[in-house]
């Protein structure tokens, strides 16, 4: 048995947001759903969306969204049409929402691989607003492993959370990989007298909140990885991709 598992795509970056991903982030939804419809065995499929919005309390399955930017309103809008041709036509489907992943392999624009390449450079560190903006943070291979959970033993038309129980502020992050930093690449001053304050992103959230308790009790999910080890293996990872023959790296845990 197959499984088709699929994210809705992302220009969301310090640069903005392209209005043709928001098409794709609709359109692709509609594409593969569409398609799935047509075969003849329905292998099961994961729809996995990655912004959770909310400023008090946690986001459930039954919370009601409410995206504040047209990049989460695409990404809303792909869980919708999922939804809708499981009850439809029985896609044989499940959802799941997690919290802002971490780890080795994300995109360099992103706000951790962001931080340390710029910080080895000697470069200005750019934080949104006043950095007091709050992720919960879960490390991408805790995802993975609740993603294959889900497929193999979930419930067809469900919805399951998958959240780190890490919540930082975007400040706090940064300084937590300018200490580590600190230590491992050693400078004359610290890395953290880089950090520079820029305008805030339009439409940016306070808080992202997620509470995974559904998928913890009823399939036995846990997350293997803290934030203060996730983020040990996510810096040695970057390091390396950074060129650690450039740097006098002092490459522990």
């Amino acid at each position: 048995c197959s499984i088709i598992y699929y994210d809705v795509f992302s220009s969301f970056t310090f640069t903005g947001f392209d209005i043709s991903s928001f098409a794709l982030n609709t359109t692709s939804s509609f594409g593969i759903t569409s398609s799935l419809k047509l075969t003849s065995t329905l292998p099961p499929s994961v729809k996995s969306p990655n912004k959770i919005i909310l400023d008090k309390g946690f986001f459930l399955e039954t919370t009601p969204y409410a995206p504040n930017s047209p990049y989460s309103a695409s990404k809303a809008s792909s869980d919708m049409i999922v939804r809708s041709y499981y009850h439809t036509y029985g896609l044989n489907s499940v959802i799941t929402n997690c919290s802002n992943n971490y780890g080795a392999k994300q995109h360099d624009e992103k706000l951790i691989p962001t931080v340390i390449r710029k910080a080895l450079n000697g470069e200005l560190i750019p934080i949104y607003g006043d950095g007091k903006n709050i992720r919960d943070w879960l490390f991408v291979l805790d995802h993975c492993k609740g993603i294959d959970l889900v497929y193999h033993t979930g419930n067809g038309g469900e919805t399951y959370n998958i959240g780190g129980k890490n919540e930082r502020t975007n400040i706090q992050i940064v300084e937590k990989i300018c200490s580590i930093l600190d230590k491992k690449v050693a400078k004359d001053t610290s890395y953290s007298q880089l950090i520079s304050f820029v305008e805030d992103r339009a439409g940016h959230d306070r808080r992202y909140a997620i509470d995974a308790t559904k998928i913890e009790n009823e399939l036995g999910w846990r997350a293997d990885e803290s934030f203060d080890s996730g983020i040990i293996k996510t810096i040695n990872y970057y390091l390396d991709k950074y060129n650690k023959n450039k740097f006098n790296i002092i490459k522990k845990g």
